[in-house]
């Protein structure tokens, strides 16, 4: 009996991940309108969550506007980029844009430091990728 149990929790996780990796997406923030001024992202990434363990959000956008991955909730609030992770400097975002996995189960505080970009509270917002347990 033991060994029947030692096969079965190896073949539940790798069964469990193939499940997981075949949901992944990719999604182009702010669909058609992509990452500009403006735009109310907050409202966009409650519209379009739940995210998911694996999505990829794909930032498309044109100069001067970047994007910075913020350190917690409060540089968010404050748009304090001072310990943010640069992400995508303002030449990055043509063609197909850049590519940011939601590798795990944490908070993704997201935004722009040009201008007021940020301060106005349009472009930044945040993602809770959870897990998608889908057969």
């Amino acid at each position: 009996m033991k060994m029947g149990l030692s096969y079965a929790f190896p073949a539940f996780v790798l069964v469990l991940s193939a499940v997981m990796a075949a949901e992944a997406r990719s999604i182009v923030v702010g669909g058609s309108e992509n990452w500009r001024p403006g735009f109310n992202y907050t409202d966009w990434s409650l519209k379009n969550s739940p995210f998911y363990i694996n999505d990829t959000l794909v930032f498309k956008y044109e100069a001067p506007h970047n994007v910075y991955l913020l350190p917690n909730l409060w540089s968010f609030i404050k748009c304090d980029f001072k310990d943010a992770k640069l992400i995508a400097s303002t030449k990055d975002g043509g063609g197909d844009g850049v590519e940011v996995n939601l590798s795990g189960m944490r908070l993704y505080y997201f935004a722009s430091s040009d201008g007021d970009d940020c301060s106005t509270g349009m472009m930044k917002f945040f993602a809770v990728p959870i897990y998608h347990l889908r057969g």
